[in-house]
């Protein structure tokens, strides 16, 4: 199913009355890792282009230490709060944050009045705003990056339920619950029937980052964090399956996360160690460079509410391989603008990559589809415009 997002208005709103947002977030920029929360932070330039003053104050909890502020074009202020380690304290972590910020947030509302917060994510963001809207009365709207929007796959037991019931409590009293697709919309409302106002607004992309260049290499990329979800394993293997037919392919992978010794273990016995590279974490710019190096991108991944890489990849002018049932789909055409392929299925997914290895044309024509599909609806300008209405209709 394709959902395009709405068009942009012909004109900018400047006449319209300038509102200041607090941002909340656990997700924005950090010294050595641009890309961390980059989907929070990239769209605010564009907000305060339509008369938003932003606002950001990103938070951790103190155990995961001091966070040293990033490079961003609006930037931010790290809080550490107190919270309770693990999953079983996750269900108070919004009222912690909340007693951490609240006097900041009164100083600052006398200072300079707050007209919205966004919050990104019901725990600890989410809770933490609705215990400010209902101390100070300032309307909150919140954003959900992800399927696990009642928490229940990350927090089992007792307190996933208690999760689970915060959660439910942030999206029924916030003005408006931001998905960043319908799938992830699908998920909120399926606790929640129609008492909750909801609303799609996809991630968007910086094409003056992510562009196409002449010519590419043998090379298949991967992005994304080294968990079992994601499927580097299928990759691999669905890669070892291909070698043969197309030796000189290699495949970069690039992120960390707990599976990378199992995977370099895996290449190895597959007898890819010489054709595949662990790239680690890399800056925005690289990843760019990345993509317009590759031949095609391919992330696998079966638990994927949208999936920002699949959309940079399209900016960038490549076929994108995903798989169905996740969020992508509803961006991706399949054999139009990208490839699907079905979870877990190496044989489906090698038989993609052999496919598209040999269709030059093809893949010329699927690459310039896909960017032009996000030039058409999916850039961060287009996502700035549909946040400055949004947030518009939520304070009038």
């Amino acid at each position: 199913m394709i959902a395009w997002p709405a068009v942009l208005p012909d004109e900018p709103l400047s006449c319209t009355k300038s509102l200041h947002v607090l941002t909340l977030t656990p997700f924005y920029p950090v010294r050595g890792d641009d890309a961390q929360g980059c989907f929070v932070a990239e769209p605010l330039p564009w907000l305060e282009r339509l008369g938003m003053k932003n606002t950001v104050i990103a938070v951790r909890p103190f155990y995961h230490g001091r966070a040293v502020v990033g490079d961003s074009a609006v930037p931010s202020r790290w809080v550490s709060f107190f919270s309770l380690p693990s999953g079983w304290g996750l269900p108070s972590t919004g009222r912690f944050l909340f007693a951490r910020i609240f006097s900041e947030i009164e100083r600052l509302h006398r200072r300079q009045p707050i007209d919205l917060i966004h919050a990104h994510s019901a725990l600890p963001c989410g809770h933490a705003a609705y215990l400010l809207s209902r101390e100070l009365g300032i309307p909150f709207v919140v954003s959900v990056h992800g399927l696990d929007a009642y928490f229940s796959r990350q927090v089992g037991g007792l307190s996933g339920a208690w999760c689970g019931r915060v959660a439910s409590l942030v999206y029924r009293e916030a003005k408006d619950v931001i998905c960043v697709s319908e799938k992830i919309r699908d998920q909120v409302m399926s606790r929640l029937g129609n008492v909750t106002h909801t609303n799609v607004i996809y991630n968007g992309v910086d094409p003056d980052i992510f562009f196409p260049a002449n010519g590419d290499s043998e090379t298949i990329l991967s992005v994304g964090s080294l968990i079992e979800t994601k499927g580097h394993e299928q990759l691999l293997r669905a890669l070892a399956s291909v070698h043969k037919a197309h030796p000189a392919v290699n495949c970069d992978i690039v992120g960390e996360g707990p599976e990378q010794k199992r995977l370099q273990k895996l290449s190895a016995e597959l007898g890819l160690a010489n054709r595949v590279r662990f790239l680690g974490r890399l800056s925005r710019s690289q990843v760019a460079e990345a993509m317009r190096r590759c031949k095609l991108f391919a992330l696998p991944s079966r638990y994927e509410g949208l999936g920002c890489v699949y959309l940079e990849a399209m900016c960038s002018g490549k076929v994108a391989i995903g798989c169905r049932g996740q969020g992508i789909e509803e961006v991706i055409q399949h054999g139009v603008n990208g490839w699907l392929v079905s979870p877990r299925d190496v044989q489906e997914l090698a038989n993609a990559l052999s496919f598209l290895l040999q269709q030059d044309n093809l893949r010329r024509r699927m690459g310039e589809a896909a960017r032009q599909t996000i030039l058409q609806h999916y850039t961060l300008e287009h996502q700035g415009a549909l946040l400055s209405d949004l947030y518009r209709r939520s304070v009038s």
